[in-house]
């Protein structure tokens, strides 16, 4: 119902399917899942055949920092919008749904999908969020596969949106940290086998956290995406995560936007946001055509 944020249970849910992917190393329980949209709606300030996009892990930031958050993202008029580590149920962020108020805050249309939540835990998983200035259609959360330290999993979440008449398929990705490189491979191939279900020419951006904090796993991705079609503006050597310590900050490449069916007209890097421990990346791309 357009003027109220929606929120669906999943019994209920008709916008979207739970992916499986080819990996059976996931959990047999559904994540969680919420979706809706604002009260006000922006609207969209693209030119024709140009979307611009941000990618953000925003380490579950909540109320003036939130704001903050939101407030950068709305001077950099992104259409699309994909965020990690968005709490919605946490004691830590005081139990506030952070995913809906920013869609507010932003006048967006939103989706947000966290993993099933731990046995031995007492409160639900972050998760990870998208926001669209355009209605977002098929939405899909993917548990990705392999558990990471104490049994949590981590999530992807798949939509698509209408630019015009032309269809986009986009994700917000969220990979484990401490597993695997070769595990690590797998939790993006159950990202691209989402967009398999899809026509291979249909135009897709896949961005996120990807966790790549080692060489190896730098590389396996930019080989794994090329493969798969994709390319990305952001050259590998470009930190997007820094952490303060005592002896040397720690500065890794974890977070990436690929695109396919589209080219990069510009890209950028903001450091100039410390909300988060990641900076968030920014690209504008456009059809080849």
């Amino acid at each position: 119902m357009r003027g109220s944020i929606v929120r669906l249970s999943l019994g209920l849910l008709a916008v979207g399917a739970f992916s499986t992917p080819s990996q059976t190393n996931v959990p047999a329980s559904k994540p969680l899942f919420e979706s809706g949209q604002a009260s006000k709606l922006a609207t969209a300030s693209e030119t024709a055949g140009s979307v611009n996009v941000v990618s953000y892990n925003i380490r579950w930031r909540t109320g003036a920092e939130r704001d903050q958050i939101a407030s950068w993202l709305k001077s950099r008029q992104a259409s699309v919008i994909a965020l990690q580590e968005v709490d919605r149920a946490k004691e830590r962020t005081g139990n506030t749904n952070n995913a809906r108020a920013l869609a507010e805050s932003l006048g967006m249309y939103y989706a947000w999908t966290a993993p099933p939540a731990n046995k031995e835990s007492k409160e639900e998983e972050t998760g990870v969020e998208l926001l669209s200035t355009y209605a977002l259609t098929d939405v899909t959360p993917i548990v990705l596969p392999h558990k990471g330290p104490g049994g949590r999993w981590r999530v992807a979440l798949g939509a698509t949106i209408k630019l015009g008449k032309t269809s986009l398929r986009v994700y917000s990705v969220h990979s484990e940290t401490r597993i695997a490189i070769a595990q690590k491979m797998e939790q993006y191939q159950a990202v691209l086998h989402d967009l398999a279900r899809f026509p291979k020419t249909m135009p897709a951006i896949i961005m996120g956290d990807f966790n790549s904090w080692e060489p190896a796993a730098i590389t396996g991705v930019r080989e794994l995406f090329t493969r798969a079609g994709f390319t990305t503006p952001i050259p590998d050597r470009e930190q997007t995560f820094k952490r303060d310590a005592v002896i040397f900050d720690v500065e890794l490449k974890l977070d990436w936007i690929w695109l396919r069916g589209l080219s990069a007209k510009s890209f950028a890097i903001d450091r100039s946001i410390a909300v988060s421990d990641h900076f968030p990346l920014s690209v504008t791309a456009i059809s080849p055509g």
